[in-house]
């Protein structure tokens, strides 16, 4: 429940900031009418390679989680991106019967789209994304308890042997609503929001996955995952095109 809340906030923010840009656009679209048509605006082709800060800060603040991402993407048409992220995961999971922690790397590919309007020499993005996820991951069961019905003649069973399993995969599709917003030249700033279906996954023996890295959480067998993104990123310039 923490967790939907927590997306529905950035959902909020994500929501604002697109508001936001839509009324400046409508605003710049005036100013646009008044200028020289002769003028040639440039866009800007490059590779921007990025960081999640969020996975950062959730890494100092949360003592049951570490993390990273790195993220790219490239243009490849007017409002067309090719774009990827790669990572790495740990998460401790303590429940009333359990305690474990997943640990494992993860690997993104799709496309975005821009669906924004830039006027001359702008280039911030309200996109729309598709992507393919798979990640390798293992689980260090910690101790577990297992639940008994009947608690007077069968006692709850409990251990603190570690069991570890090993070579665990998923894979999953995801859709992302975002914003990049440039800063200063080739500097973005950007946040998005993400919608995973699990499409496959291994399971460990007499357990089910509670965390995959990549994907996240996942909700009492659902194949249905939530995330999101606030990151920093910067574009090599390679060349220029005009508008």
């Amino acid at each position: 429940m923490k967790q939907q809340h927590t997306l529905l906030l950035h959902i909020k923010i994500l929501v604002f900031m697109l508001m936001f840009c839509v009324s400046v656009n409508a605003q710049n679209d005036s100013i646009l009418s008044t200028q020289n048509d002769s003028t040639a605006i440039k866009l800007k082709y490059g590779l921007r390679v990025g960081g999640d800060i969020g996975k950062l800060i959730r890494s100092f603040v949360d003592d049951e989680y570490s993390g990273f991402e790195i993220l790219a993407d490239y243009r490849i048409k007017k409002s067309l991106y090719i774009a990827g992220e790669i990572g790495f995961e740990e998460k401790k999971t303590v429940t009333d019967y359990m305690d474990i922690t997943s640990t494992g790397t993860y690997l993104k590919a799709g496309v975005d789209y821009n669906s924004y309007q830039n006027w001359l020499d702008m280039d911030n993005m309200i996109y729309f994304g598709f992507r393919v996820g798979a990640s390798s991951f293992s689980h260090d069961l910690n101790n577990f308890t297992i639940y008994s019905t009947n608690q007077y003649w069968d006692p709850q069973f409990s251990s603190n042997d570690k069991q570890e399993f090993k070579g665990l995969t998923a894979f999953w599709a995801e859709v992302i609503l975002g914003l990049k917003v440039e800063l200063f030249n080739n500097l973005y700033m950007g946040l998005n929001v993400q919608l995973k279906m699990l499409a496959s996954e291994t399971e460990p023996n007499n357990f089910q996955n509670v965390y995959i890295p990549g994907f996240g959480k996942t909700y009492d067998s659902s194949s249905i995952g939530t995330g999101y993104s606030y990151f920093l990123s910067y574009r090599i310039p390679l060349y220029k095109k005009n508008k």
